[in-house]
């Protein structure tokens, strides 16, 4: 039998352990915790891994660990507060480059994020800033860093990145930056030496480089005469060689335009998304003279997902998307036979990942999963077709039997078949169980079959949970989407009624012991059924909820997405109808709500609006706030408590034992 290695047992040893030992028969905790791999990345010559593992609380320490065994090092640590590790790759065998991501107070109580970007040697030593050397500008604090869009082929520690140029205050001389925009350099990580690519422009969004370091798309936010963004965005391209900018297409959010994301120098194509008989799909343009589109996979049923993209070039491979399962459409052959094989070698786990690979493809780092296994990482190496473990997504879970989570569809009032996930106790009858609907964030989402750890939980504790794909998620072309499930509210959350209404008719669910449970616009929705059918749902829980549509509309006013929020929100009765703050009278559910008070997303006033709305109209109601947490509520220590405090909640209203 081969032996496998596998780096669980440093990671255990190495980083204070979240979950306490009692944890054993604590599922609150179990759940709550969050994954042991954050992040992880493939040295160029494929024989390390570097990655991201939560430490306690909210932090995190990144770690550097030999693919053939040994101990792992930690090289850098966040505490979380602000600053959370979100992500590490290799600038070269003894360098990485690491985002930082952290939320702040820009005054008036507005949280708003910033980002910095950050290199460090292999043994934690030459820590280095490659943002814009002064923090400072004439309009205060600069927000962001920029982001990594090349990993130059000689691997030698220099990086190609988006750089946010500010003009600095003045100090009475004529040193002081006046650039401003958004520019390109390729950047030393150990010198910091600067190369110029492109001079900062202050109209520009983005810029796509290809992988020898090209800069070749670059991507303008149209605003109005107050600097609101617009719903336009245009591209342009540059030919091989060229520095004249090119035509390249005009989008926006109706999708009928191709959006690229990513460049190939080899093929000298561009590859992006553009809608096709109302459904997105994925081409690729050929940047010649004139730019020359070709279809490269749609479906007939539903949007295709991301692109599946390989190693430190980012080569696209293939594409992903979703029917009632995770499916791919690999355009390269090599890789298209080998997930063939990968799905032998690793039966029962049919989420099959590419993560990462060596600059020449030879060892490539996966991940592979189920619904009933969170999933681990592999490292494959091509020469001697070895394939051998290397840490588990969630170790704690490990020998733990999980909840299978079955595709399932049901009737909706006007007839039409709605898809959704089924998750039933383990060893449970599926009779007269106290049930869970639990509708999805978005509402420009939609759930995929697959291991949910929210889902998962609450079957641990013996409820049935449907997971339903209503009408307004995204993933099943435009007409699914309808006008967004703000808009049309009522057919949204009238379909995630109809899925607590199903349970009953299964036999599966007990009337009396039915409740909702969502997070973010999954909150609203949960709230939100209670305005439409108040006698359906015993107990409601909303996470993180939006409550008042003119309150989010107004909120926004505060920042250049304005114009777009009160577009997507739209204006009519449903800013009064379809906000729960403003119908909390008609709610007779007893409702615990969640919130953290550093969320970008839904601003906590969200919250605090439904709590006094609620108090005043006399009904019951628990509000639940995490100091310090955004929108993720990023922290296995209040997970397991969110966890524990909801499941207690429901015992105590549904009355169960």
């Amino acid at each position: 039998m081969r032996k496998k290695w596998t780096l669980l047992g440093w990671l255990i040893v190495l980083t204070p352990v979240p979950v306490p030992a009692a944890a054993q028969t604590d599922n609150a905790a179990l759940y709550g915790a969050r994954e042991s791999i954050d992040d992880i990345s493939m040295s160029p010559d494929g024989s390390q891994v570097a990655f991201i593992q939560p430490a306690r609380g909210r932090g995190a320490v990144l770690f550097v660990a030999s693919v053939d065994g040994g101990a792992p090092k930690a090289v850098f640590q966040s505490d979380g507060a602000p600053w959370k590790l979100a992500g590490c790759n290799w600038a070269s065998m003894v360098r990485l480059v690491c985002t930082l991501y952290g939320v702040a107070d820009a005054g008036g109580g507005y949280p708003v994020p910033f980002t910095r970007l950050v290199a460090v040697g292999t043994d934690g030593s030459n820590i280095k800033q490659l943002g814009q050397n002064s923090l400072k500008s004439a309009y205060g604090l600069r927000q962001f860093d920029g982001q990594i869009i090349a990993w130059p082929e000689a691997d030698n520690g220099q990086v190609v990145m988006t750089r946010e140029y500010r003009q600095q205050e003045q100090t009475n001389t004529r040193l002081a930056s006046v650039e401003e925009g958004l520019g390109v350099d390729m950047i030393d990580t150990a010198s910091l030496r600067v190369r110029r690519i492109e001079s900062p422009r202050i109209d520009a969004s983005l810029y796509l480089a290809d992988e020898t370091g090209a800069v070749r798309i670059v991507g303008v936010r149209s605003t109005d005469a107050q600097g609101m963004m617009r719903d336009l965005m245009i591209y342009s391209y540059r030919k091989p060689g060229s520095r004249d900018w090119k035509p390249l297409s005009r989008a926006t959010s109706d999708g009928d335009a191709f959006v690229p994301v990513a460049v190939d120098a080899k093929r000298n194509l561009a590859y992006g998304y553009k809608d096709k008989d109302g459904r997105g799909a994925v081409y690729s343009v050929a940047l010649g003279d004139t730019p020359v589109e070709t279809l490269l996979f749609a479906h007939d049923r539903v949007d295709v997902g991301a692109l599946m993209r390989i190693g430190r070039t980012g080569r696209v491979i293939g594409v992903s998307y979703a029917t009632d399962k995770p499916e791919y459409k690999l355009f390269d052959e090599e890789y298209a036979a080998l997930a063939a094989k990968l799905q032998k070698a690793l039966p029962g786990l049919p989420i099959i990942n590419f993560v990462d690979a060596s600059r020449d493809e030879s060892k490539l780092l996966l991940f592979a999963g189920s619904d009933v296994d969170p999933g681990r990482y592999y490292v494959y190496d091509k020469a001697i077709r070895k394939l051998g473990e290397v840490a588990l997504a969630r170790p704690e879970l490990e020998g733990r039997a999980q909840a299978e989570v079955k595709p399932v569809s049901y009737t909706a009032g006007d007839g039409t078949m709605i898809p959704a996930y089924l998750t039933l106790p383990p060893g449970r009858d599926a009779k007269g169980l106290p049930a869970i609907v639990m509708p999805h964030g978005g509402p420009s989402s939609r759930d995929e079959w697959g291991f949910d750890w929210l889902a998962q939980y609450y079957a641990a504790q013996g409820y049935a949970v449907i997971q339903p794909n209503f009408r307004g998620s995204a993933g099943y072309g435009d007409d699914w989407y309808v006008e967004n499930g703000f808009k049309s509210w009522k057919v949204a959350v009238g379909d995630v009624n109809d899925a607590g209404r199903w349970l009953v008719s299964q036999g599966i669910a007990d009337p009396a012991k039915l409740a909702i449970v969502g997070w973010s616009y999954g909150g609203y929705a949960a709230l939100q059924s209670g305005v439409l059918d108040p006698d359906l749902f015993k107990a409601t829980v909303a996470i993180a909820p939006v409550t008042d549509l003119k309150g989010l509309v107004g909120r926004a006013q505060n920042f250049t997405n304005a114009r777009l929020v009160s577009e997507f929100v739209g204006t009519g009765p449903h800013l009064i109808e379809g906000s729960p703050a403003q119908q909390a009278a008609k709610i007779k559910a007893p409702v615990l709500l969640f919130s953290g008070d550093q969320d970008l997303n839904v601003d906590i006033s969200q919250s605090k609006t439904m709590d006094v709305a609620l108090k005043a109209a006399g009904k019951s109601v628990e509000f639940v706030t995490y100091a310090g947490l955004d929108h993720q509520i990023y922290d296995s220590t209040a997970r397991a408590d969110m966890l524990r405090r909801s499941d207690a909640f429901l015992k105590k209203t549904l009355q169960l034992p």
